[in-house]
């Protein structure tokens, strides 16, 4: 396990000294190669002076150097290539490594997760949820149901009579003649008083029956 552990660091950390490594000698390279491209530039320059000198053989030598110096260069610029090479390998597998470490520790984790959450566990909390629910949906029903006189009561036939009145006041309403709207109030000008209503002669009739209740009263 410790090494598990310790492992990650000290790989992570030969990977970048193995990176750093690698620049540090591609910079070498290329500086070498600097200057070997300066060399030749010179020798080029030299043979030219050669030449205008009438000096052949001073000249050769100058190029004899340089094709020297042009093929360290070629040299170099292939160490170079292969370094590049290299360091794009290594920073790959580095990346692979990480990734496939960050999966692993997700694995780990899902698997810890699972192992805390047992099926078996699972089922019995949901066989007690539902048989919660059931004992409450009882006990409503329960409640529900009438009881005393109540329950001696039929339904059905509460339903007709229920019907019944229903009906009678539908048929009420439908015999019942139509109400005339109230007339609208007559508009008086200023300064007139609406004239009073003449009073009626009493008949015959009217004047004997008020007086045959004037009788009952004494």
């Amino acid at each position: 396990m410790f090494t598990r552990l310790f492992g990650k660091p000290k790989q992570e950390t030969n990977a970048l000294t193995s990176l750093d490594k690698l620049n540090e000698t591609l910079e070498m390279l290329e500086k070498k190669e600097k200057v070997l491209v300066k060399k030749a530039a010179a020798e080029v320059e030299k043979a030219k002076d050669f030449s205008k000198a009438r000096n052949k053989r001073a000249a050769i030598q100058c190029l004899k150097r340089k094709r020297l110096y042009e093929q360290q260069i070629e040299q170099l610029g292939n160490f170079q290539l292969r370094i590049h090479d290299q360091m794009i390998m290594l920073e790959g597998a580095k990346a692979t490594t990480e990734t496939v470490d960050a999966l692993r520790t997700g694995a780990s984790a899902m698997k810890a997760m699972q192992k805390a959450t047992n099926i078996d566990d699972v089922d019995k909390t949901m066989d007690e949820i539902n048989e919660q629910t059931e004992n409450m949906k009882q006990i409503q029903e329960a409640l529900a149901t009438p009881i005393g006189v109540a329950a001696d009561f039929d339904e059905d036939e509460l339903e007709a009579e229920l019907e019944e009145l229903e009906g009678a006041e539908l048929e009420e309403q439908l015999l019942q003649p139509a109400t005339t709207a109230p007339a609208a109030p007559v508009q008086v000008p200023a300064g007139r008083q609406p004239a009073r209503p003449l009073p009626q002669k009493r008949t015959a009739e009217e004047d004997e029956l008020a007086a045959l209740q004037a009788e009952m009263a004494l």
